[in-house]
Parts: C-alpha cells; structure tokens; sequence
C-alpha cells in the first residue's frame, strides 16, 4: 500500500469506485480507494440494479442521464460485463394528477436530452402483457432505461481504474483521520498511514462514523428496503422460450412498488410505510453482506396491489426477501460535494439511488476536485444545503420520511410534515394565528400563505392552480393597493470586518462594493468559470465592516464558501449573524406612512433614498433598515434583535390596521418577483449560465479590477454565449401556469427552458423566466411552451412588465 497519494477514497462500493474511476480519467491516476472488506459488500451487493432516469430534479437528472451513457460503454471499454439490460422502464399512472407530474418530469427530460415517451393503458398492455390495466389512465416510458448487475459494474469500473494507474486496497480499515501541520490529510489505516492532499467520503452505512472522525456530523442515515424475488412464472418461461424480449422494468407508483423480471419469476419493491432508520449509530465493525431479518407484514398492503396488477405476482412461491440498509438523506436526494468547515475533505455519500447515480456522481466530483468547479449545477446535491439543526433525531424523522415519499406525486409546493415545527422565528405563532400555512427552509418555519377566515388552514398541492391561489392573489393586490409585512427572518447573515475585508471582499464579488456607509449593493460572486455561485445583499457599516445577507437555504453553501477564502493573516473576520437577527419587510404604497408611525426617523426620499440603509429604532429595537425588498414596491427591509421581533412585528401591525396591512407569504412574494424579472439563484443564476447570460450586465463588472472569475467570463464571452435570459408572457392559459424546466420551443426545436413562472396578480398575465438561443430573445420573438403536455404560445417581453422603470420602488 502506498504510504503517499494524491487522494485518498474510503469505501469500496459502486459509488467510491465510480470516484477513484473518474479521478483517473481526469488525469489524477495517483490515488488509493481503501475498502475494509472486499468491494460492494455494504450495501452494493444487495442493491436491486434499477436504473431510474425520472427525476424532478435538473441536476440528479443530469447525473442519472450521464451514469446511464456510461454504463452503456463500460464493457467495450474495460472488457467486463456489467449485466446492462435497458429493458425500459414503464411507470404507471392511476389518476391526472399522476399524469401531470409526469408531464411536469417530461420539461426536465427534453432540457436533458433524454427519452420518455407517453403511453395509454393499451400501448402499456402491448408491452406488459400480464399487466391488468384496469383503473390507469396511462403511464411513459424510458427505452433506455433497466437494470444492471450491481457488483459487475463495480469491478468493471474498478479494473478501469487499476488500469489507468489507480490503486485499490481491500480489508484495510481506516481508523483515524488527521490533518498534518503542512496542511495534508494522513489517513490511518490498520495497514499503515497514508498522506494526502484530497480525502473522499464514499463509506455509505459509515458516513456518519466517517464523518465523526473529522467532526463533521453528516446528515446520512440508512433506512431498511426489502424486495422479494419470487419462483419462476409459467407465461415469463413461456415468453423466454419463445425468443420474445424481457419485459421493462413496471413502476406503479400510486401503489408505491416497482416489479421486473428476475431469471424468470419477478422482483417486487415495495416503499413502505413504517420502514424504520437502520444503523443509526453505524454498523458493527465486522459488518459485510449484511442483512436485516424480514418483515412482510409491513409489506402486505404492496403485495396486494401488486396481486392486483399483475395476478401472475400472486401465482408463483416466494424465493427469497431480501431486507438490507440503503442510505437516505432528509430529501431523499444524495450529498455530493465539498464538506463544509474542511479544505480538500470530500463527500459523496447518502445514495439511495446509488447504482444510478454513481456514474454521474463520480463523474461531477472528480471534475470539482481536478478542474476546480463542476460543469453542473450540483446545488440540489450540495452536502451544504443541510446545517447544523440536522440532529440525529431529525434524521431519523426525515430520513424515514423520504424513504415512504419516493413514489408520491412530488408536486411544485409540496412541503413534508415529519419533524416539524422545528427552527421558527419569534413571531411564528403571531403568523400562525393570522392563518399563516407553513413550509420550511433549511429547518425554517415560512409563511407559504395565508388562509382567509372560514378557509381550512392548510396546504392543497397541485401542478395547477389550486386553492392557495385567489389567497395569495388577494395578498399580492394588498401589497400593490396597501402594505404588507412578509417574515424573511430565516435569511443567513454575517459581517465581514478587519483591517484588509473591503479588498478581500471586492476580489470575491462582480460588482462594485458600495462606498459610502450606509449604502447597499447587490452582488454576486462567480465561480472560476464565470458563472454565478452566490448573491449577496452587502451593507457598508461606520466601522466599514460590511453586512452580507443572502437566501436562508444556502446558509452553509454560502457561509462555507465566505470561511474557505478567508486569507491566513487574520486580517479579515467572518461572524455568522444569522440566528441573532430578525428581519420582517414592509411593502406598498403605504410603507412610508406605517414606518413613520413606528419610528422618529424621517422616510422622505431625500432622508431615506432607495437602496440606502439607516441604523434606527422600530418602536424601541434598534434596528438595521434598508430600503429596498424583492417585490418591486415601495418598502423596506427591518433587520433587528431576534429578541425583539415580536415587539417590532406589533408595533407594526397595530400602527397598520387602518391603512389595511396585511401579511403575505412566500408564495405571493414569488409572484411579485416574477413580476420584475428578479433572478433567484439555483434557477435564473447559476454556474451553468455565464453571468452576462443571465442578463446581470449591471452588477457585474469586469472593468472594475480582478474579482474571481471575471477572466473566465471574458473568455466566454468572447467565444459567444449560447443562451440568454428572457421574460416571458405565457398565452392562452386557463389553470396551469409554468413551473420551471418547461421545455421552450421554435418549431419542433427545443431551444430553451423556463426556469421559473407563475400568474402575475397585479399584471393580470400569466408569465415565466427562462433561457432560451441568443438569436431568440429579442423583445416580440414568439415562441412556444410545454405546460402539463400541452403547447402554449409565449412572447418574449421586457423586463420587469411590472413598473418597468421602478416608479414605485423610488415612490
């Protein structure tokens, strides 16, 4: 074993080995994988071999599409056969709103590049003959989608690894790891130390075991899955003998289980409820090929919807139940990235979808690591999207939660239960009261909307529009005709200060730093490639430190980012703020008067102008107040002691009644926004889009001195973008509107993506943000979109179609 390396990967299932594989395709061949026991015996070995390309997600999907290209050439490539059978994969659909998030998945597929193809209960029949088709609607299907042979594909990619120069080491079990004082990991191992630069985290069960060893607390917790694999079938024997091909993979996902063929009898596997967290303080330390003792009496409720569906099921013995550990997260989705707090410390951990997204998670770490950034946009993978509020506890709640939710309708606004209310801002049960319906963020107990009076206090989910939305219509017109008070406390926040912040900050972000005290900017910081990582709201305090705000569920991606470019001299400090802070907006054409009423400050526009901020009191709290929001209105942003929201939030409240103030909530501050074409990040900004594609000419600025990226952004612009950012108004809608990831199209060509959308309340249309080709984007250029399957035609407008030149936002 070598005793130096480059990067060392702990653990030997698929997903460690896809890591070591594609760090030796980018160059890097000096590594080392260590594996305590032999390769895939954690959860690998038990993993049914499913090939899911569905996934809401545009960047799981990205990953799941290029595992799924990959596999399809291991075998050329290395000689070894993985047990590739892209038998397709049909998933059926019992009801519309089914069918919707199945055209809701289609816009993801299309902006993929990947096939899905709709069937009705008959086409599905023609390819699943024992299927009973009675009471589907229809159903899609992947072509390419099916199964593979999980350990084949592990030694396959492991023999390509060891061919291009990588090192395995099987029963060698790490036991400690420790930083040197040069700034190297030493990773120890019963067989001898090991130095390096990079360490990778692929230990699945152990991750958290792991992850105690560098003291991170890593959000993974396994839950048990079981399938059954049955005797062989009569009528499958019968097909096989008849030359005709293996039936896909069937997926019904109202009954929450998927079946496929199995050396002629079928697999059966189910998502229940009740599947309880395993390993919650991680295996025994002699753990391999390890399995539960069944339990079939949870499974029953599966069993018979699946007799129900395909009768064959219930005609053949059982063979064998398998009841093994796969690794979840709080929203199902794996953690793949930088860990937070640690240099070159690497995680890809919690898959449970492991055998799909391997591939593309080995592929995207190894890019991050080599070349410094992923070509993706990894934030829906990010391990820093969960923080510290993410207790064992928690974890088990969620965790179990994810695991039962896989097959549910993930609609848009969907908002799980489980381990909830759990981090709420002060004024939570003022909210509540005022029929406030709940979601959270990074723990946070929002505001959604509001239920009017003799309206049920609770959510009603849908592609469409659905209940919620003449509510948020009504607190989208309040905020327009009066004033509204909306709760951003779950926003993150920390202050930059000592003697080198201002040159240390200006190198970090696009734009100009704002100069005088109490002014405010915007301001993004780009990645190394050009694109937009991070935006943050920055505040120039007296003592010229600076106020950094930016979205409440990027706290950690954000804050970990801020801490890792801090300089080695100390001449610049980094304090989170985040829970010490409050903030409750005012906005609308009545927010000068109610802030006047709550404070002796004066809110002219000569004493107060927009985009300035002051240190004031609110009723008695002292207070940060900015004036600026995110919903196009006159108003203004109240930053104060978390202590005292309450009293500032009363104060308001009861200085507003008569000029008809009113709550709103996240849904309608997403309309308004929409409204004057505000970016968000993950949507409208991100690493995927050059800066200047997504339309930021005015707050990013090249000529201002370096800043990272801004070389990178040059270049891309010189070699041409190939996407711009658009406003769009949607024609012709009756109850569904753009959601995001809605496939834009010139003809039969698709030429870009919405990437977000909703009904405009004080405009009256229907609209949507998107991407689109360059030569596309001009102001009049029609188009057409998918909405729920069908064709919608779309204009491109300008910008901001509400108050385009920002009369009231300067009232």
């Amino acid at each position: 074993m070598k005793t130096q390396a480059r990067v060392v990967v702990i653990g030997g299932g698929v997903v460690g080995v896809a890591t070591l594989y594609h760090l030796a395709k980018k160059g890097w061949t000096d590594c080392v994988l260590i594996e305590r026991k032999e390769l895939t015996s954690g959860s690998t070995w038990h993993a049914a071999g499913l090939l899911p390309l569905f996934n809401m997600s545009y960047s799981v999907g990205q990953l799941h599409r290029y595992s799924v290209e990959l596999y399809e050439s291991l075998e050329q490539e290395t000689g070894k056969d993985v047990g590739l059978r892209q038998v397709g994969n049909i998933r059926l659909a019992m009801n519309a709103d089914r069918m919707d998030e199945y055209h809701q998945y289609a816009g993801v597929a299309a902006t993929l590049g990947v096939e899905v193809n709709f069937l009705t209960p008959d086409e599905i029949k023609a390819l699943w003959p024992l299927c009973n088709t009675e009471g589907l609607v229809g159903g899609i299907v992947h072509p390419r989608d099916g199964y593979i042979q999980p350990a084949d594909l592990t030694q396959a990619m492991a023999a390509g690894a060891r061919s291009m120069g990588a090192e395995i080491n099987r029963y060698t079990t790490v036991t400690g790891i420790s930083r040197t004082e040069s700034g190297e990991w030493k990773v120890a191992t019963d067989k001898g130390d090991i130095t390096c630069e990079h360490v990778v985290s692929a230990t699945g069960n152990f991750a958290r075991q792991t992850g105690r060893m560098v003291g991170l607390d890593i959000p993974v917790i396994p839950v048990q899955h079981q399938f059954i694999v049955t005797e062989p079938h009569p009528d499958i024997l019968a097909r096989h003998e008849q030359g005709l091909p293996e039936m896909g993979v069937l997926r019904e996902s109202d009954g929450s289980w998927y079946l496929r063929e199995e050396a002629g009898g079928l697999i059966l596997g189910p998502y229940e409820h009740g599947a309880p967290a395993c390993y919650v303080d991680g295996p025994s330390a002699e753990s391999e090929y390890e399995l539960f003792q069944e339990d079939l009496e949870r499974l029953e409720p599966h069993i018979e919807a699946a007799i129900n569906r395909v009768p064959a099921f219930g005609e053949v013995g059982v063979k064998e139940v398998y009841n093994g550990a796969i690794c979840y997260t709080p929203d199902g989705s794996p953690i793949v990235g930088p860990a937070w707090d640690l240099p070159n410390f690497w995680i890809n951990e919690g898959h449970s979808f492991g055998i799909t997204a391997a591939g593309g998670a080995g592929w995207q770490l190894a890019e991050w690591m080599v070349e410094g950034a992923p070509s993706v946009d990894m934030l829906g993978v990010d391990p820093r999207r969960f923080g510290d509020y993410c207790s064992k506890s928690y974890l088990i709640e969620k965790n179990e939660e994810a695991y039962r939710n896989v097959f549910t309708i993930h609609y848009p606004d969907e908002e799980r239960e489980a381990a909830r209310p759990f981090r709420t801002a002060p004024c939570y049960d003022r909210l509540k009261n005022l029929g406030a319906v709940f979601g959270q963020k990074f723990g946070w107990e929002r505001a959604n909307w509001f239920a009017p009076e003799g309206m049920a206090q609770e959510d009603d989910w849908s592609f469409r529009r659905s209940k919620w939305f003449e509510p948020v219509g009504e607190e989208c017109r309040n905020v327009a005709e009066n004033v509204g008070l909306l709760d951003m406390t779950a926003f993150a926040k920390c202050r930059i200060s000592g003697p080198g912040a201002e040159a240390w900050l200006d190198n970090l972000v696009a734009n100009r730093l704002p100069k005088a005290v109490g002014r405010v900017g915007l301001c993004h910081a780009l990645n190394i490639h050009g694109g937009v990582r991070s935006e943050f709201t920055i505040l120039r305090n007296p003592d010229n430190s600076f106020y950094l705000v930016s979205a409440g569920a990027l706290e950690r991606f954000d804050h970990d980012y801020l801490k890792k470019q801090l300089p080695d001299d100390g001449s610049v400090r980094f304090d989170r703020l985040t829970n010490q802070i409050g903030v409750l907006v005012v906005a609308g054409p009545k927010a000068r008067t109610l802030m006047q009423r709550v404070s002796d400050a004066e809110f002219s526009n000569a004493a107060f102008p927009w985009l300035s901020t002051q240190r004031i009191d609110i009723g008695m709290a002292e207070s940060i107040v900015a004036r600026m929001n995110f919903v196009g209105e006159l108003g203004w942003e109240i930053h104060h002691p978390m202590e005292m929201q309450n009293h500032v939030f009363d104060r308001l409240m009861d200085a507003g009644e008569d000029l008809g103030i009113k709550p709103f909530g996240i849904r309608a501050m997403d309309s308004l926004r929409l409204e004057k074409s505000y970016r968000l990040v993950g949507t409208e900004l991100s690493i995927e889009y050059a800066a200047f594609e997504s339309g930021l000419h005015r707050f990013v600025h090249p000529n201002k001195g370096d800043f990272i990226g801004r070389d990178a952004l040059v270049a891309w612009q010189q070699k041409g973008f190939k996407n711009s950012f658009v406003t769009l108004e949607v024609h012709d809608v009756t109850d569904a509107d753009a959601l995001g990831n809605n496939a834009i199209f010139s003809g039969a060509e698709n030429v870009g993506r919405a990437t977000g959308g909703g009904y405009g309340f004080r405009i009256g249309k229907s609209i949507a943000l998107g991407m689109v080709r360059p030569d596309l984007s001009e102001t009049g250029t029609e188009l057409e979109m998918d909405i729920l399957g069908t064709r919608h035609k779309v204009t491109v407008i300008e910008e901001s179609p509400y108050d385009p030149q920002n009369e009231k936002l300067r009232a």
